[in-house]
């Protein structure tokens, strides 16, 4: 193993390490001596491979997050067939992410202050942003590429709306349920939409 690989792994070892003490304990309550304990490190290597402890490390955590979860919506969307495939996998595959996500979980339930504020207000054009941006080029070719990054947001806040206040009859992680949602009322406005000129 070359010296690049070690590093990476250990980097890859202490993000782990930090997630697992950020669902256990929150983001307020995990210290870098936590991260340490857990990842079988010192202090000092964090500092090393993180300048900047704990924020960089953060950091580091949510992009190794975030590409874990774009790399899995990928592999949804590729595998529909047709819009309403791409719509119930991509809502679903996204439901039992957040749902399946113990770090963010934690913090959702215990350190509210830490999410919502990145989806919510003005600071929710950001993650709207990111996601409109990404699912754009798969609604394209069903929607039309002038229409897809507006359908791609409509989704991405009918998601965050259905996840983080959950409706009676609404399970965003449940296929059947997800698959009555699209076609009852995404799929009709997408085709109301599409015929006004």
């Amino acid at each position: 193993m070359t010296l690049v690989e070690r590093v990476g792994t250990q980097e890859q070892r202490v993000i782990d390490a930090a997630l697992r003490c950020m669902g256990r304990w929150g983001i307020g309550k995990t210290t870098l001596d936590d991260v340490a304990r857990e990842a079988s490190c010192s202090r000092a290597t964090i500092y090393r491979l993180f300048p900047g402890g704990k924020d960089a490390l953060l950091e580091a955590v949510t992009r190794r997050e975030l590409d874990r979860f774009f790399s899995g919506l990928a592999r949804t969307f590729d595998a529909a067939a047709t819009l309403e495939d791409l719509l119930v996998g991509g809502i679903v595959f996204t439901a039992r992410a957040l749902a399946g996500h113990d770090a963010l979980q934690f913090v959702l339930a215990y350190e509210p202050e830490v999410v919502l504020p990145k989806v919510a207000f003005r600071q929710a054009d950001r993650a709207l942003t990111m996601v409109s941006t990404f699912a754009a080029p798969y609604l394209a070719p069903h929607v039309g590429a002038d229409e897809a990054p507006r359908v791609a947001e409509w989704v991405t806040r009918l998601v965050l709306t259905y996840t983080l206040a959950p409706a009676d009859g609404v399970d965003v992680g449940e296929e059947a349920s997800v698959r009555r949602l699209v076609r009852t009322y995404v799929l009709p406005g997408l085709v109301t939409t599409s015929a006004v000129p």
